[in-house]
């Protein structure tokens, strides 16, 4: 398959936009344009059809000729081209080889290799490590500071929201394919309500080539990036030209790799699960002791939803939130929460997933009548967790999945309370990391 294009189940395909099909521009370039397939088709031959990655992440076209030259070179090409180039001679060109695994993938490695969560993720990080990789980290650390952002943010918001019409609602997302549908189809109508924290996966960039660069006494271009994650759409938010730094000409990510993709190098170097051995994961601040797996309390975008909500009620009200009850509206993928007091409601939040749902989004935003004061947006039916993207997990439920004891992922043991993460935040202040 090619690299810029996915694989599309037609079972599981909402049809969500009529454009696919038809509206591509005309300069779009792609590589399978190059092999003769004709701009902006779906073939309709089995069970599994061919989407362009431009025609999933934006009705109004395709990407343009450069970002499909450099998303097309975000492939295992390139870390083999790395690992390669660091067992030559010449130390000069070597490159220090980090990988930064987004929690979000691990579900996937777990089901492949047979292990609860932890366990794959050290295994997986034992296999990086044995092939060349330098460091492997966990992005939640950086998930943690973009939510602190979020907090923030909303909470201003919210509080000019009488003399600012674009402060409500506010939406969140870590999904590219949402910002760049946001950009290039809805414009002002949506865009000026778009949180404006970075995501994890730019966060975790800026850490790595700045801060932990200068911890290990390096130059930001002596470090190759690579990030690990369940979705395709990632690899265009690498490439985006905010996160090219123009001066040192670098990216904070230099190459965005699927979960599949890395079970692909890892068939490449025919090795087993078996045959791996363990190892624990490195911390991007440099403690010694084993930072363990964890993952953000709530659903969908890294728990975004939850973590204002609860920040708002007790920063905005002065209560505390211990649980919160979702109520399905038109469907699983569209739900709210409120917070009531005395019968009045004081906020009330929606998370919406999937295009159809954002389709009702829109047309409510366009008549005035959204209620909310934020919604957590995600293009994939599911939301995150559900990652098509990575594989057809036929053989097992998604709720066994994610919420079976014995994969761990959502064990009280092994989630991320925000409060444990908060002191980083200064210290990311003081050391004037460019997030």
């Amino acid at each position: 398959m090619s690299e810029v294009s996915i694989g599309r189940k037609k079972e599981k395909c909402e049809n969500c936009t009529k454009q696919c099909n038809k509206k591509q521009s005309e300069e779009g370039i792609n590589s399978l344009q190059e092999k003769g397939v004709a701009t902006g088709e779906v073939k309709e031959s089995t069970s599994v059809q061919q989407v362009l990655l431009s025609a999933c992440l934006s009705c109004d076209g395709c990407v343009s000729e450069d970002e499909g030259q450099r998303i097309s070179q975000q492939n295992l090409e390139e870390i083999n081209r790395v690992l390669a180039l660091n067992k030559k001679c010449d130390t000069s060109k070597h490159k220090i080889l980090v990988v930064s695994v987004c929690p979000q993938s691990l579900p996937f490695f777990a089901i492949k290799f047979q292990l609860d969560v932890p366990a794959a993720a050290k295994k997986l990080c034992g296999f990086l490590k044995s092939v060349g990789v330098h460091y492997v980290f966990d992005t939640t650390v950086a998930a943690s500071f973009s939510i602190l952002e979020s907090q923030r943010e909303f909470v201003q918001r919210y509080r000019r929201k009488h003399h600012d019409s674009n402060a409500m609602p506010m939406f969140t997302s870590s999904c590219p394919g949402w910002i760049r549908y946001a950009e290039r189809v809805l414009g002002s109508l949506v865009t000026p309500h778009i949180c404006t924290a970075r995501s994890p996966q730019q966060i975790m960039g800026s850490l790595v080539k700045d801060f932990f660069a200068r911890q290990q006494k390096l130059t930001p271009d002596q470090i190759f990036h690579v990030v690990v994650a369940p979705c395709f759409d990632k690899k265009l938010e690498a490439v985006r030209e905010e996160f090219y730094k123009s001066i040192l000409e670098i990216r904070d990510v230099d190459c965005v790799l699927t979960s599949g993709e890395i079970l692909h190098l890892m068939e490449q170097s025919k090795v087993t699960v078996e045959e791996v051995d363990s190892a624990p994961l490195d911390h991007v601040f440099g403690e010694t002791t084993d930072p363990g797996i964890t993952r953000h309390e709530g659903r969908g975008s890294e728990g975004f939803l939850e973590h204002i909500f609860k920040h708002a009620a007790k920063e905005l009200f002065g209560l505390d939130v211990q649980e919160i009850v979702y109520k399905t509206l038109r469907n699983r993928d569209f739900q709210e929460v409120a917070l009531e007091r005395d019968g009045e409601t004081l906020l009330q939040f929606a998370a919406v997933y999937g295009f159809r749902n954002i389709q009702t989004l829109v047309h409510r935003m366009r008549k005035g009548k959204v209620p909310y004061q934020l919604v957590e947006v995600l293009s994939c039916p599911g939301g995150v967790q559900y990652f098509f993207e990575q594989e057809d997990f036929s053989c097992f439920s998604k709720r066994s999945l994610f919420c079976s004891p014995s994969l761990h992922l959502f064990d009280p043991k092994y989630k991320l309370y925000l409060k444990d993460h908060v002191t980083l935040k200064t210290g990311v202040i003081m050391l004037n990391i460019q997030l």
